[in-house]
C-alpha cells in the first residue's frame, strides 16, 4: 500500500515541475508577443491562445501538486480541536466524496475530448482557431492526476483512521521546492 501511495505522490510532484517548467513558455510567449506588437507594430495571431493554454495547463498540472503538499485552502482551527481520529473521519469522508466526484469529471472530460476530435472543433477565439482537442487531453491528464491524488490522501485518511499511520511522511520537500515555498 504505501509503494501506492509513495508512486501516486510522485506523479503529483512531477507534474507540478512540468507545470513550474511551463512558466517559461508562457512568459517567452508574452514577452514576444508585446515586443511584436508595441515595437515592430505586428501583433501575433496565436499568443492569447498560447497563452490562455498554456496557463490553463499550469494550473490543471499543479492541481495534484498542490494537493499533494497540502496548500489548498484549509479549515485548520477546527481540525486542531479534534482528536486525530474524528479528523481522520471527516477527511476520510470529504476526499472519498471528492474522489469520486472527480472520477466521474474525469470520464466526463474524457468523452468530451472524444467529441471534439470527432467533430474537429476549433477554439473560434482568434484568426489562428486551434483545434481544442489537445487542450481537452491536458485537461482530462490534469483532473485525471487530481483524482489519483485525492484517492491518495483518501486512502491515508482511511490508514489513520484504522490505526495504521504512514512509515514515511505524506511528503517530503526537497531544498529547491523548499526554497520556492519561501
Amino acid at each position: 500500500m504505501q509503494a501506492v501511495l509513495n508512486a501516486i505522490e510522485t506523479l503529483s510532484l512531477w507534474s507540478g515541475r512540468i507545470a513550474a517548467m511551463l512558466l517559461l513558455p508562457l512568459v517567452f510567449a508574452m514577452v514576444y508577443e508585446v515586443l511584436s506588437r508595441y515595437l515592430f507594430d505586428a501583433p501575433t495571431q496565436w499568443a492569447f491562445e498560447v497563452s490562455y493554454m498554456l496557463m490553463g495547463t499550469i494550473f490543471l498540472l499543479g492541481l495534484s501538486y498542490c494537493l499533494r503538499n497540502d496548500a489548498h485552502v484549509n479549515v485548520d482551527f477546527i481540525h486542531a480541536h479534534l482528536p486525530r481520529r474524528v479528523v481522520a473521519l471527516i477527511d476520510s469522508l470529504a476526499f472519498l466524496a471528492m474522489t469520486g466526484l472527480l472520477l466521474w469529471l474525469t470520464l466526463t472530460l474524457y468523452d468530451g475530448i472524444l467529441r471534439t476530435y470527432r467533430t474537429g472543433e476549433g477554439s473560434g477565439l482568434s484568426a489562428w482557431n486551434p483545434k481544442v482537442w489537445p487542450f481537452r487531453v491536458v485537461y482530462t491528464i490534469g483532473f485525471a492526476l487530481f483524482t489519483l491524488q485525492m484517492a491518495g490522501k483518501a486512502l491515508r485518511a482511511l490508514r489513520a483512521l484504522f490505526g495504521k499511520p504512514d512509515a514515511t511522511p505524506p511528503h517530503e520537500t526537497t531544498i529547491d521546492e523548499q526554497a520556492g515555498a519561501a
